[in-house]
């Protein structure tokens, strides 16, 4: 029997704690689909998520990150058009001038009330989620969610 499962990744929200209003840094896609997103990427086989988050950051910012919470799980089977990935979404903090690379085009620094509008996959829901987070210290609640 074959089992096909949702792939593992992380996306990491870095915000840069030696900038005034801790700006977030996102990159510009070099590879489909194009557009702006969180850095990150697919988790390794053997590797704990924490792990891949840090290396994801550096290789695509080269910033080394401090972890500061796991945020939230993403895990619509839509978001992702290649494939069914799972998301686990880290806020961090990092110091230095990022710079892409890895698959990052371009990498930019943006405040939270600035973010492009061509953003891949869920990123704009995740960027949403986590300005309200931020500015009222409350996280999502997800609809249609029966826990317990």
């Amino acid at each position: 029997m074959s089992y096909r499962n949702p792939i593992p990744t992380v996306d990491i929200i870095i915000e840069l704690r030696d900038r005034p209003q801790r700006p977030i840094v996102l990159i510009e896609r070099k590879n489909p689909p194009y557009g702006w997103a969180i850095p990150g990427g697919f988790v390794d086989y053997g590797e704990s998520v924490e792990t891949a988050a840090k290396r994801e950051a550096l290789e695509e910012t080269r910033l080394e990150v401090e972890l500061i919470e796991q945020f939230q799980v993403y895990s619509d089977p839509q978001r992702d058009d290649r494939k069914h990935t799972i998301s686990i979404v880290f806020i961090a903090t990092a110091v230095g001038t990022p710079q892409a690379a890895d698959d990052a085009k371009n990498l930019n620094r943006f405040s939270l009330w600035e973010i492009p509008e061509n953003l891949c996959f869920d990123h704009h829901q995740i960027l949403t989620d986590y300005r309200y987070y931020r500015d009222y210290g409350f996280r999502p609640n997800f609809t249609g969610c029966s826990i317990g």
